[in-house]
């Protein structure tokens, strides 16, 4: 059977669950032109992004901070990395903007994901990780209030005009963890990945 045969045959297998499911497309269809460099096609675009973070984190705090935000992303580097900048002007008595640098390691596939905001102008420290049935897990170390913690980012929910995302804390190297912000996401105008795909 030829490369090109067995392509249309997974293409033709998965076409139920590829209409209502984009990261199931991006990472079947795609995985003869680049497999998981596809992985957050689905995010390209603008989003409306409802907001639930905790005020205090590793504190015991139940207490939680609700605001909506715009999220715009977009791929960079001929489809091998993408950008987003998330803008809220409910957070704080300033605008806030954060912004997420993704970059896809072709030869150990795996995503490094990197957060900045306009509060301290600095890079912070990878998560890193990929996707598997459908959920996003990236992970790495950094440090909060004086203390080293565990990161963690999922993606998961994920479809044409939505998706969720969460972090968490862990300050004991990965045995417990804290929920510390989740977003929801709608997608706010059609994207038209076609016409704005970057070459395979």
């Amino acid at each position: 059977m030829s490369a090109a045969t067995l392509l249309a045959s997974l293409a033709q297998a998965q076409r139920p669950a590829a209409a209502t499911t984009a990261l199931f497309r991006n990472q079947l269809v795609h995985a003869g032109a680049g497999g998981g460099r596809h992985d957050f096609d689905f995010l390209f675009g603008r989003w409306r992004v409802a907001n639930e973070r905790l005020r205090e984190r590793l504190a015991g705090s139940t207490e939680w901070q609700r605001f909506d935000a715009i999220l715009d992303c977009r791929p960079i580097l001929g489809g091998v990395g993408n950008v987003d900048e998330f803008v809220t002007d409910e957070l704080d008595a300033d605008v806030f903007v954060g912004a997420t640098l993704r970059l896809y390691d072709r030869a150990r596939q795996r995503w490094s994901l990197y957060w900045a905001s306009n509060r301290t102008g600095v890079l912070e420290p990878p998560v890193v990780g990929s996707f598997a049935d459908g959920v996003g897990r990236f992970e790495g170390d950094d440090v909060h209030a004086g203390r080293p913690v565990r990161v963690r980012f999922v993606w998961s929910g994920i479809g044409a005009d939505r998706a969720q995302w969460e972090q968490a804390f862990s300050p004991d190297g990965g045995r417990s963890w804290e929920t510390n912000w989740r977003m929801r996401l709608s997608r706010l105008a059609d994207y038209d990945a076609a016409a704005r795909a970057a070459p395979a």
